[in-house]
């Protein structure tokens, strides 16, 4: 993402009141992965179906080991109060914490900011920008949506299973991939290596350059 913090960063050690306590950001991230995600506001349309949705997917993201953090540009005692609204909208809870960020200083430091819409108090708005945390508290991935555009958490998910299978073997996961789909070894990875890590063996795709650099293979 432009103007700070970027893919393989370690993400600021920010520490801020949330709707769970003070939350120091690496300890909180521990050894696990993190989705941090930021709100233009309380008591706002989009954010309201967006944090009751992440309520309903929750336990699928734990079953990763994923912590989920929002963000919103409001204070605790806003935040206590729109959690009822959620969990009207929403048939589930609301078990994971949301940040405070009335200053928006953690929203510029995280790098979610949006420069161009302003909130009635004429101070800029953060995105609906979303980034995903590894173990080593280094950012592997981001979204960044404008205000007007709900994001698809089903699309996050997805996200977090290819990067946590790529954490573990050398491959890549190809255009619209899912769970459970072949993956591509990655170029990197010679045929003898590859023999060795994919003893389940690949299929080559003939393609006209002749190049045998498209290798799928199934992993687990």
């Amino acid at each position: 993402m432009p103007g700070g913090l970027s893919l393989g960063d370690v993400i600021p050690n920010i520490t801020s009141d949330s709707t769970h306590g003070k939350i120091s950001l690496h300890d909180y991230i521990g050894d696990g992965w993190l989705i941090v995600f930021s709100h233009p506001g309380d008591f706002t349309p989009v954010c309201t179906t967006e944090l009751g949705k992440v309520a309903q997917m929750q336990p699928e993201f734990e079953k990763r080991g994923v912590k989920l953090l929002g963000l919103s540009t409001d204070s605790v005692e806003d935040h206590q109060g729109w959690i009822s609204d959620i969990e009207s909208y929403s048939p589930s809870a609301v078990k994971y914490p949301i940040l405070a960020d009335e200053d928006r200083k953690l929203t510029v430091e995280l790098n979610m900011l949006d420069p161009d819409e302003k909130g009635p108090d004429g101070k800029p708005l953060a995105s609906r920008a979303l980034h995903i945390i590894g173990p080593d508290k280094r950012l592997k991935l981001s979204f960044l949506y404008p205000g007007t555009t709900g994001r698809n958490f089903d699309e996050v998910l997805r996200c977090v299973d290819s990067l946590q299978l790529a954490a573990k073997h050398r491959i890549a996961t190809p255009v619209n991939w899912q769970k459970g789909d072949d993956v591509v070894i990655s170029p990197s990875v010679s045929d003898e290596d590859a023999k060795k890590q994919f003893p389940q063996g690949w299929n080559t795709v003939n393609l006209p350059s002749g190049k045998p650099y498209l290798r799928m293979t199934k992993i687990e």
